[in-house]
């Protein structure tokens, strides 16, 4: 198949003409599909960055790589807590095994909360109150996007475990509508999503959050447009089998 040479109109194409990118009915009409604008700054294997801008459609295999932490989230660097927003492909961050790994690939995009994603499905942010999870855990408050997983197992799912282990859970499956709530702002958010060389835990204000990893799954049922348009925004890799393994297991979500 030959792909279109400018990548939006092949990501508007795409949504237009394959069946599983369409809105569902209720959200269909006069209006085109979502598309979204994703910003990327990788590593090169030369040292240099690359910064690129792709537009894609707002889909969840895309919005997952790019919505886990929101402007302003502090990240422990090898020259101290240094928020995300001035974090840079190159940098060294502190991974919870307690050794710093370089920064491979950022990707941002802006999203408003308070409206529904093409899918029809919410894109509230949860917030962490300070101390909701323990002493300093977080040290003050933490707001994560919708796509941020924390190291940690619920009371709930428990049950579930194979075993001790902690797994990487789904922020919203913390929610008990007094420290830890979910929060919908009508204005444009900055979202961030980060890649190690490896999968990794790492530590966002006092809470230990999973690096980027699209699972060994992610591109097992999309078509092959979608899954270039895909690979094109991680310069580093060419399939998803060059992400590596996970560094822990990820709890089902259990809330829609």
């Amino acid at each position: 198949m030959t792909l279109p040479q400018s990548l939006h109109r092949a990501a508007a194409n795409l949504a237009e003409t394959t069946p599983l990118l369409r809105q569902p009915p209720p959200l269909r009409g006069a209006t085109k599909p979502q598309l979204r604008r994703y910003e990327v700054a990788s590593l090169l294997a030369n040292g240099n960055i690359a910064e690129t801008r792709h537009i894609a459609p707002a889909l969840p295999l895309f919005e997952q790589a790019f919505t886990a932490f929101t402007r302003g989230s502090l990240l422990e660097t090898d020259y101290g807590p240094v928020a995300i927003e001035d974090i840079y492909p190159g940098d060294r961050i502190l991974t919870r095994d307690g050794q710093y790994e370089t920064l491979i690939w950022k990707g941002m995009t802006t999203l408003i909360p308070g409206r529904k994603a093409a899918s029809g499905n919410g894109q509230a942010l949860t917030s962490f109150m300070a101390d909701s999870l323990g002493m300093e855990k977080p040290m003050s408050c933490v707001v994560a996007g919708p796509a941020a997983r924390l190291l940690r197992t619920p009371a709930h799912l428990r049950h579930t475990q194979r075993s001790d282990r902690p797994v990487l859970t789904p922020v919203q499956e913390f929610l008990d509508g007094m420290n830890i709530v979910q929060t919908a702002p009508p204005a444009p958010v900055d979202m961030y999503h980060l890649c190690l060389a490896r999968h990794a835990v790492i530590r966002v204000g006092g809470l230990e959050f999973e690096t980027y990893h699209p699972g060994p799954d992610a591109l097992r049922l999309v078509s092959y447009p979608i899954k270039t348009l895909f690979l094109n925004m991680f310069p580093h890799v060419e399939s998803i089998a060059d992400f590596g393994p996970l560094a822990f297991e990820r709890a089902r979500a259990v809330h829609a």
